[in-house]
C-alpha cells in the first residue's frame, strides 16, 4: 500500500494586518477613534441591517434618553390624534372647547394615563371607538414599558471598561537608548485583574502609486500585569530590531503613522472579560519627555492616585541616535 506523501507545514505567515486589511486610502484620518470605535461604517440597503436593540444599548446615554422621550410624546401624540378622530365626545368628564388645541391636549392628557395605567378618573372613553382604542392603547404601553425596562437593564448590566488613556504618547530616554510609551489608568473603583496589553503601529508606503498600509507589532517591555491598582506605563523599547528606530517626527508625520493599543482585562465586578481600544498619531507624539509621577502615600500609609495628572510629562533629553539633533 503506497504511503501518503506528507506536506510540509506551512511556515507562520508573517504579520501584515490588524483586520483593515492594506488597501485602505491614504487619506483616513484614523483607524481607532478616539473613543475606542473603529473608523468604519457599515451600509446595506436592506431592513435586516437595521438592529434597534444593538442601536439602544451603544449609543450614548443622552441620546438614549432623548429616544425614549421622543418615542414617549410620539407615541402619545398619535393616540391623542385617534381619539380625537373618534370624537371627543366619547372621553366622558373631558371639558368640551371650541379649540381644536385645548381638545388635542384633553385627548393628550389621557392617552399618557392610559399608556401609564395610571386612570386618574375624571376622564374616562364612554363609546365603543375610545374604548377600543384605549383597550390597545394599554397594551401597547405594557408592552413598551417592558420593552424600554429590557434595554435599560441591558444598558446597566452591560460590562465596560472605563481605562483612560494618556492623551499624548511620548517618546522618552530609556536604559541608555529610546522608547514609545504611554499610560493607563482605570477610571473606576472596580478591580480590573489580568490585564494584557498589544500595540501595533501603522504606516503607509508607496507602492508604485498606490499607498499601501504595513503593520508591525511592538514589542513591549511588559504586555501583562496580574493587578491594576495603579497607573500603568506601557514601554516599547526602541532597539535596532525596532521599525522606530532612526526615524524622526517628521518621517512619521509623513507616513500618517498611527500606534493602536488594544486592552484586555478581566473585571471582578461583572465577572467578564471588558476591552479597551485606543490610538495615537504621529502629532499625538511629544518627543523628548517623561511621564511625572502620578501617585504619593499620604501620612496615614494610603497611595493616592492623581487620575488628572495622567497627561502630566517633563522634558527629558533623549539618547543617540535621535538625540543627536537636539
Amino acid at each position: 500500500m503506497a504511503k501518503k506523501k506528507r506536506t510540509a507545514l506551512p511556515e507562520k505567515e508573517e504579520f501584515k494586518d490588524l483586520g483593515f486589511g492594506t488597501h485602505i486610502g491614504a487619506n483616513t484620518q484614523r483607524l481607532i477613534l478616539p473613543d475606542g470605535r473603529l473608523n468604519v461604517e457599515r451600509r446595506e440597503n436592506s431592513w435586516g441591517a437595521i438592529h434597534p436593540y444593538l442601536f439602544l444599548v451603544t449609543i450614548p446615554w443622552w441620546q438614549f434618553l432623548l429616544v425614549v422621550v421622543a418615542a414617549y410624546l410620539l407615541f402619545n401624540g398619535c393616540f391623542a390624534m385617534l381619539y380625537l378622530m373618534a370624537g371627543v365626545e366619547q372621553l366622558a368628564g373631558a371639558p368640551r372647547s371650541q379649540a381644536l388645541l385645548d381638545e388635542f391636549a384633553h385627548a393628550f392628557y389621557f392617552s399618557v394615563q392610559t399608556f401609564t395605567t395610571v386612570g386618574y378618573g375624571s376622564i374616562s372613553p364612554s363609546g365603543d371607538a375610545a374604548n377600543l382604542i384605549a383597550s390597545f392603547e394599554a397594551m401597547a404601553g405594557l408592552m413598551g414599558f417592558a420593552l424600554a425596562s429590557g434595554v435599560f437593564y441591558g444598558r446597566f448590566s452591560k460590562p465596560s471598561a472605563k481605562i483612560r488613556f494618556s492623551k499624548q504618547a511620548v517618546i522618552a530616554p530609556y536604559r541608555g537608548i529610546n522608547s514609545f510609551e504611554f499610560r493607563i489608568v482605570n477610571r473606576r473603583s472596580n478591580q480590573l485583574i489580568e490585564l494584557e496589553a498589544q500595540l501595533v503601529l501603522m504606516w503607509y508606503e508607496m507602492e508604485g502609486e498606490q499607498a499601501r498600509q504595513r503593520f508591525f507589532r511592538l514589542e513591549l517591555e511588559r504586555d501583562r500585569i496580574t493587578l491594576f491598582p495603579m497607573n500603568w506605563t506601557l514601554v516599547h523599547p526602541i532597539t535596532e530590531n525596532s521599525p522606530l528606530y532612526g526615524l524622526k517626527a517628521g518621517e512619521l508625520l509623513n507616513r500618517n503613522a498611527e500606534f493602536m493599543v488594544m486592552i484586555k482585562a478581566y473585571d471582578d465586578t461583572f465577572a467578564q472579560h471588558v476591552h479597551a481600544r485606543y490610538s495615537y498619531k504621529a502629532r499625538d507624539l511629544r518627543w523628548g519627555a517623561r511621564f511625572e509621577m502620578m501617585f504619593y502615600t499620604d501620612q496615614r500609609g494610603k497611595t493616592i492616585v492623581e487620575l488628572d495628572h495622567i497627561d502630566h510629562t517633563y522634558p527629558a533629553p533623549l539618547n543617540p541616535p535621535l538625540g543627536e539633533e537636539s
